[in-house]
């Protein structure tokens, strides 16, 4: 096996070992929540003035199965929608108090799961901490206009 292919399944087994890892707590504490949901509910609150179209290109999805989702969040009391005074055509969203109880055992979690592992990135170094940003930031980069040629194709 190359190293290219080497990290690529490192990559794969620890995402993997990282949901297996997290996976029961999160269910349990979050019972009755989809992780769409949930992610939906933490982009809301992490990014002012959501919208349709900031919330699909965020999680690669089409803007109607992201309506779809935010309906279903607003139904269930966690999010509502608003309008800006100075623009009465773009819908935009918040979280209702509701929302921000999912939103704070969501981040609790990831913080209780960032203190479990933080024994690994207290012997990283600051020059590996900056390799592997510059790799993650080119293999975006590569994806991202990848992703711009197949929406292109699909139009």
């Amino acid at each position: 096996m190359n190293k290219e292919d080497q990290v690529m399944k490192g990559f794969r087994d620890l995402y993997n070992k990282i949901v297996l890892l997290n996976k029961d707590k999160m269910e349990e504490s979050l019972k009755g929540y989809k992780p769409s949901e949930v992610h939906c509910i933490e982009y809301i609150e992490k990014n002012a003035d959501s919208n349709v179209t900031k919330l699909a290109d965020s999680f690669y999805m089409t803007r109607g199965a992201i309506s779809k989702l935010t309906k279903k969040l607003i139904q269930k009391g966690l999010i509502e929608s608003y309008q800006k005074p100075e623009n009465k055509k773009e819908i935009y969203f918040r979280l209702t108090e509701q929302g921000k109880v999912i939103y704070n055992i969501h981040e609790d979690l990831h913080n209780e799961f960032q203190e479990r592992d933080k024994v690994v990135f207290e012997e990283v170094t600051e020059k590996q901490f900056d390799t592997m940003l510059s790799f993650l930031a080119k293999y975006n980069s590569h994806l991202d206009e990848e992703i711009k040629k197949v929406d292109l194709q699909t139009e």
